[in-house]
């Protein structure tokens, strides 16, 4: 059978009359980039940023039982957040691998809304409902009748803040209200992938190109439209994972310096593996910068000093446009996980001196 063609967003004619340059992700047709990718980014750390993010899934879970059922799926509890807050979350095999991180928000006592990765979409969704059988509940993935748009960077709150009359500053962070932004009913967040502050709007799938069009008309003096290309640079200077990168069925959230997201004081799938793997796990998630010439990527060997055998490998890796520094995500050997730590990555050949660092590369001020 020949393969699908990847989807389109809403927003996807809107992209192309802007010159964006296109990529296949999570099975859908995303603008990478517009112009350059080092200037997308400096303008979401320096102003603000537009990005399309209707690629993500969205699965509505309601009903008495969606509290419960969702408490047992997941490795923390979602009925701990107050209705009108979002959490992040994972969900894991009977061993511990991760199936796939998630933000939950919790809309109100019996609603939630779990937003998956676009590639994970469909394997979450049938996770969840095997899960959830037996619980009053019912799963609907909204995920094609959705548009997303993100607003990332020191300016988006004066941006967003012109087309509501919802008071942004009663929205925290992790925060979520169901309001209106420019006419156009929406599920209002303020998570953020990037390290900045931020909003992210969720609306009806028809209603995207309205709003983004209404965003960039509110910040034209700033805003930038940017694609998945600053996307990455961004959440790598913040240390953030990306399934299929930092996070896979081989990892569990304790390798991957997720353990804080993990209620173990309660019964969930993979409770006990994950026990055991925050009592001694086989690798750990670090930052590295090179301090030599060269730029680490996916699958680049890390070595120790004097050592040929690998004691590691590069999972991210990019010339950080902020930090003006190569930096890297690897998972290391836990004896050698060590801030201060002096590790080799191999670059074309060459071994790279590399440094270990604690993450996030970059964290904004006031945070």
């Amino acid at each position: 059978m020949p393969e699908a063609a990847p989807r389109r967003t809403a927003l996807y004619d809107l992209h192309t009359e802007l010159g964006a340059r296109f990529t296949e992700f999570g099975g859908w047709d995303m603008p990478v980039r517009y112009g350059s990718i080092i200037d997308e980014h400096r303008a979401v750390r320096q102003a603000a940023g537009l990005f399309d993010l209707s690629h993500m899934g969205e699965l509505r879970v309601a009903g008495a039982g969606a509290g419960p059922g969702l408490s047992a799926a997941l490795v923390n509890d979602p009925r701990r957040l107050r209705p009108g807050r979002a959490g992040y979350s994972l969900l894991c095999g009977p061993d511990g691998g991760i199936i796939d991180d998630l933000i939950v928000y919790r809309l109100g006592h019996e609603r939630y809304l779990v937003v998956p990765n676009a590639s994970n979409r469909e394997t979450v969704a049938a996770v969840l409902a095997e899960r959830l059988a037996g619980h009053d509940a019912e799963l609907e993935d909204q995920t094609l009748a959705t548009s997303l748009v993100a607003v990332q960077g020191p300016g988006a709150t004066v941006i967003v803040s012109a087309l509501t009359e919802e008071p942004l500053a009663s929205i925290g962070r992790y925060g979520a209200v169901e309001t209106t932004v420019a006419g156009q009913p929406v599920l209002l967040a303020r998570t953020g992938y990037t390290g900045e502050d931020g909003f992210e709007l969720f609306c009806a799938w028809d209603d995207g190109p309205a709003l983004w069009a209404a965003l960039a008309d509110a910040g034209a003096d700033v805003l930038r439209p940017c694609g998945l290309g600053a996307r990455d640079t961004l959440r790598l200077e913040a240390g953030m994972p990306l399934y299929g990168n930092e996070l896979d069925l081989g990892t569990t959230p304790f390798e991957a310096g997720l353990g804080w997201a993990v209620q173990l004081d309660r019964e969930f799938v993979g409770r006990e593996a994950l026990a055991a793997s925050a009592a001694s796990p086989r690798k750990r998630l670090v930052g590295l910068v090179l301090r030599d010439r060269g730029i680490a990527r996916h699958g680049h060997a890390v070595t120790a000093p004097g050592q040929s055998a690998p004691v590691g490998v590069v999972t991210s890796g990019s010339q950080s446009p902020t930090l003006g520094a190569a930096v890297a995500m690897a998972y290391v050997r836990p004896d050698v996980a060590a801030a201060g730590t002096m590790l080799e990555v191999i670059v074309r050949g060459a071994a790279v001196p590399a440094e270990v660092v604690p993450l996030p590369f970059y964290r904004r001020s006031g945070r």
